[in-house]
């Protein structure tokens, strides 16, 4: 039996979209809106009352409890962007600060101070997505000892250039297969691109991740109401790889000496 394929929903981040939500009832809305379009976790950012992303304890709280009463049981990934609070040390005063814990975090790992906010963050039971938006970060986290204690790894290539960010994504993967990292992967671009690496992913079995934050156009260049749209169109792409694993599969049961197309060099 094939195991499901993880999808999980970024919704906002600072992408400036009339479906990207901001407040924390809106954020809500949309995490219930993804989930039911077929997506297993949610990842956001929380906003200030200007409308700035912010890692304040408070606004990421009201995030938070308001999507676990909107989605009770989804897990929630909360950004640790060093985008957001550029000097390591608020960053790390203002995380440390927070009550209300998400149950994962993505923690970019080009990313200075990067190492003892995962270990804060991981003292306090908050799983670690490691984010590797480049082959240096992926060497980084190979040195660091940090992928045992991860839930997974996010190959995220930030190359607008379709093919660039397909073969930026393989040597991310490859880094990590050569050092022996067996994490769950999940992958995605930015913009056009995103599709483009969703593909290889879900080619290789891996998860991927869509939504607002990475991209709002459909695989067929029109436009994104919201982004249940994009997870309407993430969940085809994944189905439709199903089939033709299933494909493959059975060309793979014939006897013994007959062709196998998982076998092809």
């Amino acid at each position: 039996m094939q195991r499901p394929i993880f999808l999980q929903a970024a919704l906002n981040g600072d992408r400036v979209h009339p479906g990207a939500p901001r407040s924390p009832d809106a954020i809500a809305v949309a995490a219930r809106q993804a989930v039911n379009a077929g997506a297993h976790s949610v990842h956001v950012h929380a906003f200030d009352n200007e409308g700035r992303e912010t890692l304040e304890g408070v606004a990421c709280a009201m995030v938070l409890k308001a999507i676990r009463s909107f989605c009770p049981g989804t897990p929630i990934s909360l950004t640790t962007s060093a985008t957001i609070v550029t000097n390591p040390a608020q960053r790390f005063s203002m995380i440390e600060a927070w009550s209300e814990m998400p149950d994962l975090v993505t923690a970019n790992q080009g990313e200075s101070g990067i190492m003892e906010l995962c270990e804060l963050l991981l003292s306090r039971g908050v799983a670690i997505e490691a984010g590797l938006l480049t082959v240096a970060d992926a060497q980084a986290f190979v040195r660091s000892g940090l992928a045992e204690r991860c839930r997974r790894v996010l190959i995220e290539p930030l190359d607008e250039d379709q093919d660039g960010a397909v073969q930026h994504a393989a040597a991310i993967e490859d880094t990590l297969v050569c050092a022996g990292i067996k994490l769950e992967q999940v992958h995605h671009g930015y913009g056009m691109a995103c599709w483009k690496v969703n593909q290889r992913a879900l080619a290789r079995g891996h998860g991927i991740r869509t939504g607002l934050e990475d991209v709002t156009v459909l695989p067929d260049g029109q436009q994104a109401r919201d982004n249940s749209d994009l997870i309407r169109a993430a969940t085809r792409l994944a189905q439709a790889q199903k089939l033709r694993d299933a494909d493959l599969d059975r060309s793979c049961e014939a006897p013994e000496g007959s062709y196998c197309p998982r076998l092809r060099s």
